[in-house]
């Protein structure tokens, strides 16, 4: 295993791309605040539904072709026309709509919806100005993640050989809104042969033999472009991560399991957040500066890819 750490600086590169400057920190509390509460698939099935609903409309309303897919009604959001799911090599950003049913889930896993909405208004208003779709994400919000990872397996499932083929990077965002200073503020999965810094004020990037040459790519995005946030990044190597369960607890496992390309953002959930699962996971409990540098992250890395460069 391998553990990089980056962060811009003042010898930085110029940013990429203006498209960064479009991230709005306001606009990532407010979609936090619209999913607050907890909405478990079957305690809370209704505002499961409600939930499910609410991002089809955020989606259409940016421009994507919006569909449920599978059983548990994942939200799959893909450009229009030609750049749509059947035209070449394609990205895929990923998190859970569904909650325990004990939390309001601000940071588990509203934060990293956020992220994912946000990515996909700055790319969309980038479409619309371009009047060009190509390289634009798809966006897949799962659910009954809480449940076993359901959703995502079951839509992992249902690609076909071409559509595996398509997949060239698959991102999924798992709890990417809580940071602190405080010392001793971040622990590690017992075992894990890696140090990690002492502070729980990073993102983490998580990624394995089908995938480290990616986060090496996000990587050198995070330190061309201006974000204050260090990043992580623990490269997994010769399929190691079968032994460490904690490494497989979100929606970038099935795609692993099918020797698909991806990685997971996140803030290391209970090895940091003390509000995990908790009623306590609150919108006011999380940074959102933090998540504005992870979202310009993304996009500074979709802008510096083959597909938008």
């Amino acid at each position: 295993m391998l553990v990089t750490h980056a962060k811009a600086d003042s010898a930085s590169l110029p940013i990429a791309h203006p498209a960064v400057a479009a991230v709005s920190a306001a606009r990532l509390r407010a979609t936090v605040e619209a999913l607050n509460y907890p909405r478990h698939y079957v305690a809370q099935r209704r505002d499961n539904e409600r939930a499910r609903d609410w991002l089809v409309e955020e989606l259409r309303s940016l421009g994507f072709v919006v569909r449920l897919q599978g059983a548990y009604d994942n939200v799959i959001a893909e450009a229009p026309g030609e750049a749509g799911a059947a035209a070449g090599s394609r990205v895929l950003l990923g998190a859970h709509y569904d909650t325990v049913s004990t939390t309001p889930g601000a940071d588990d896993n509203n934060s990293a919806i956020a992220v994912c909405l946000e990515v996909a208004r700055v790319l969309a208003a980038e479409a619309w100005k371009a009047g060009s779709w190509a390289g634009v994400p798809d966006i897949a919000i799962f659910n009954r993640e809480e449940d076993g990872l359901m959703g995502s397996t079951e839509f992992v499932a249902s690609l076909d050989a071409a559509a595996r083929k398509r997949l060239r990077e698959t991102h999924i965002f798992e709890m990417v809104g809580y940071f602190t200073n405080r010392p001793g503020s971040q622990s590690k999965p017992k075992g894990l042969p890696v140090a990690l810094p002492d502070q729980g004020n990073f993102i983490g990037l998580v990624s394995n033999s089908k995938s480290n040459s990616i986060a090496s790519r996000v990587l050198r995005a995070v330190r061309r472009g201006g974000t204050q946030t260090p990043m992580v990044s623990l490269k997994v190597l010769f399929g190691l991560e079968k032994l460490f369960g904690d490494l497989l607890r979100s929606d970038h496992t099935p795609f692993w399991k099918a020797g698909l390309p991806a990685l997971m953002w996140t803030d290391t959930s209970n090895f940091r957040n003390s509000h995990y699962h908790l009623p306590t996971d609150l919108p006011e409990t999380l940074n959102y500066d933090a998540m504005a540098d992870v979202t310009r992250m993304m996009v500074e890395h979709l802008f510096a890819s083959p597909c938008l460069a």
